[in-house]
Parts: structure tokens; C-alpha cells; sequence
């Protein structure tokens, strides 16, 4: 039994009276101290009939990486049916890079938790990260600060594959306040080795005992909603394909962080790109609006184009692979449209390489780069054939919630779908 003042509880407790409807939530669960410790903190309070409207389901996902790791698998089924709780798991199945690995099992780790998501009818995915991981990767992302990387911790909420969020409800807790309630109530856990490898950077700064701190979510929400309130203000949009910033929007973008954030984060949804220019490149461009040259400059795959009456931006018509969509299939092409095949037959997507009659200036250059579907035989693909829709390439799969008011008027400018809201708001 939970102590009344234990933070464990308290945190769970915080979570499920968050919810005003009712939800099937979904506990990733590896079997370690932190995941157990949230699944049996949730089980003990719904055990108590306070939440009849709250339905937990629970996954662990089986990175096949080292030997033994289906009989974790099969431990921890053990142990939520223990609880009560419905559980299932998912296999990263195929070989393993030779790089990256961390970084792979996590972007897999995360599509198959959707996948089971979807399985179960979850509302919501449950992360038990902690205060500990917290403080760890705002640690490491201020070592790569120098590459222009942000400094920023994890956020308390993740919508993933614009499908379904991503919740941690215990990123204030730490790992010893976990172990102390897992062995307060007689719980055991699975200690990965992994978690001891030098290889891995975590483990590095986790040794190194490197302490941090992460700017409030209150306060990037607020950064997000500046930045937001920029693009939504200045931000025309012209045949869907040219986006062009009034000249005095460019003093403020140099001005003010997070309008430049912004105008970075446009530069990426342009050009298809998942990251924001690197640092090297965005002070490229920094000197280039400060000029006040009347001229064209390339990042990103985005065309700068200056000129009296406006800053033009636009997909550089280069380097634009063609994409064979097969049919019935639905893929994204060249980061900036997601398109979704309806036809019997395989098309080609490709960029339209002429502007088309009637057009002239940034316009018809953006034009250029513009999607033009065609059947293998060269006939056009209609309307009835094929839906594409604008993609917003840095926040496609992962947006944390601190970025939403962003994401949302980034999708407006492009003309894609709004993004749904965290079930818990």
C-alpha cells in the first residue's frame, strides 16, 4: 500500500483526475523499475473504483537485442495479468543497424506503440519518464548546443504520427521515489544492461552525473504561441506554393528568437526537411536578410527570394526525386506532401518541372517544384485517382505539446489538417 504523501501515487493520482472523459490508456511497459512502477501505481488506483471511467491496456515491445529478451516480454505479460490489466506486445522484427542504434529502437519503439495503440483503441500512449531521463537530456542536448541544437528537455506530452499522443506523467518524479514504492509494495523489476553500456550517450552522462534543467513547459508554451503569432501575422501564401514576408517581418525574425524560430521552422515545412537548418547554414542566411540584398539565396532546399515588395520563399526545384506510388498505398513525397493512392494502377509523382500559363516571378518559380501526378502511360491522375494533402515534415511524427500553437499555424499557412489535442485537455 502507497504512503498518502508517496510521489509516486500522487503523480498517477494527477494523471487519470486529468481526464474529463472516458479513455482506454495504454502503459508502454519494458519491465524496468520506472514502467513498472507506473503501471502498478495506475492498476492500485483504478483497483480502488475512483476512475470507473478509465480503461488501462498495457504493451511491452520486444527489441530483440540481446537474448532473453522474450522471456522479459513474457514476465511482465505475467505481471499485469497479475494486476488485471489487458496486455500485448510487439517484436522489432529484421536486422539491427550498426549506428544509431539507440536512436532506431527508439523511432521503432514509438511506431509500434502506435500500432498497438490502435489495436486496443487506445486514447493515449503512457511513458514512464522520469526527473532522472529529464535531467540526462537536457544534459545532452546542451553538449550539442554548439551544433544548433536547442536546449530543451522532453516534454510532459508527445503526439506521435499525428495519431496519437504520447503522455509522462512522471517527469517530475525521480527513479529512487519509483524503486522505493515498487519495493514498498513488494514489486520487483527487470534491470536492462543497456542501461550500463558506455557505448551509449545516455549512460555516459547518467555516469558523469551531469545535473540540468529544462525550461518550463509554461514557458515554451508561450515561446511556441510568439512564434506562431509571427507566421499567422506576416505570412501570405500565394498559389499554395509561395510563402512571402512583408520586408519589415524580416527585422523582426532577426530581432526576436522566436519569431526567427519561426521563420526556421516555415523554412523546414518548405522544404520537407525534418530539422531546422543547421548552424552553419542558418547564420549563412542570417547575413544574407540583414544585407538587404535584392537577391536569391538557397537553404534548405528553400528559395530566399528578396525582392522589392516582399521576402518570397519557395522549394528549390532541385533534387526532387520521383516517387512511385503503388496502388492503394499512401506515401510522402519529397517531405512536403503526403499523398494517398485510390486508383488500380501504380502513378508517379513528380515535380512539374514548368510553371504553367499566365504566372510570372516567385510564383512561377515555386510553381515548378509543385507535385504532378501521372500514370505510368503518362495519362493525368484525377481527383477520383489519388488525395494529397500538405505534410508538415518537422512535426510529422513527433510534436511536442509545447509546440503545438506552432504546428497549428503551420498547418494553416500550407492549407494542411489541424492536429488534434492531447486527450487530457
Amino acid at each position: 500500500m502507497a504512503r498518502a504523501d508517496d510521489p509516486v501515487t500522487d503523480a498517477a493520482g494527477r494523471l487519470l483526475d486529468s481526464f474529463r472523459r472516458p479513455v482506454t490508456l495504454l502503459v508502454a511497459i519494458s519491465g524496468g523499475s520506472d514502467s513498472t512502477g507506473l503501471l502498478v501505481a495506475l492498476a492500485m488506483l483504478c483497483a480502488t473504483g475512483r476512475y470507473p471511467n478509465i480503461k488501462l491496456c498495457s504493451c511491452t515491445v520486444d527489441h530483440d537485442l540481446r537474448p532473453g529478451s522474450a522471456d522479459e516480454a513474457s514476465a511482465v505479460a505475467k505481471l499485469c495479468a497479475r494486476h488485471g490489466v489487458p496486455h500485448v506486445r510487439r517484436r522489432w522484427e529484421g536486422a539491427k543497424p550498426a549506428t544509431g542504434l539507440q536512436a532506431a529502437a527508439r523511432a521503432r519503439r514509438y511506431d509500434l506503440l502506435v500500432d498497438a495503440a490502435r489495436e486496443t483503441g487506445a486514447d493515449a500512449i503512457l511513458s514512464a519518464h522520469t526527473r532522472d531521463d529529464q535531467t540526462e537530456t537536457v544534459a545532452m542536448r546542451a553538449a550539442r548546443a554548439g551544433k544548433g541544437i536547442g536546449l530543451s528537455g522532453m516534454a510532459d506530452a508527445v503526439l506521435l504520427n499525428r495519431a496519437v499522443w504520447l503522455l509522462r506523467p512522471f517527469l517530475d518524479v525521480d527513479r529512487a521515489s519509483i524503486r522505493a514504492f515498487l519495493t514498498l509494495n513488494g514489486e520487483g523489476w527487470i534491470d536492462d544492461p543497456s542501461n550500463r553500456n558506455p557505448r551509449f550517450e545516455r549512460v555516459r552522462v547518467r555516469d558523469r552525473g551531469t545535473a540540468g534543467s529544462s525550461p518550463s513547459v509554461e514557458n515554451r508554451l508561450t515561446f511556441s504561441q510568439r512564434a506562431a503569432d509571427f507566421l499567422t501575422g506576416t505570412v501570405v501564401t500565394m498559389d499554395g506554393t509561395c510563402f512571402s514576408l512583408p520586408l519589415p517581418a524580416i527585422d523582426t525574425a532577426l530581432s526576436e528568437p522566436a519569431a526567427w524560430r519561426g521563420l526556421l521552422l516555415l523554412t523546414a515545412v518548405i522544404g520537407g526537411r525534418v530539422h531546422v537548418l543547421e548552424a552553419r547554414s542558418a547564420t549563412r542566411l542570417r547575413a544574407f536578410l540583414a544585407s538587404g540584398t535584392l537577391s536569391r539565396l538557397t537553404a534548405g532546399r528553400v528559395v530566399f527570394d528578396r525582392r522589392r515588395d516582399a521576402l518570397h520563399l519557395y522549394r528549390e526545384c532541385r533534387g526532387i526525386v520521383p516517387l512511385v506510388l503503388p496502388a492503394g498505398e499512401a506515401r510522402t513525397w519529397d517531405g512536403r506532401y503526403h499523398v494517398t493512392s485510390k486508383a488500380g494502377q501504380a502513378f508517379v509523382i513528380s515535380a512539374r518541372g514548368d510553371a504553367g500559363e499566365g504566372l510570372q516571378g516567385p510564383v512561377m518559380r515555386a510553381r515548378r517544384a509543385a507535385p504532378c501526378l501521372n500514370f505510368e502511360d503518362g495519362a493525368a491522375v484525377t481527383a477520383q485517382d489519388a488525395t494529397i494533402a500538405p505534410a508538415i515534415a518537422p512535426y510529422a511524427d513527433f510534436l511536442p505539446r509545447f509546440d503545438l500553437p506552432l504546428a497549428q499555424a503551420l498547418a494553416d499557412i500550407v492549407g494542411a489538417a489541424q492536429f488534434v489535442s492531447p486527450p487530457n485537455e
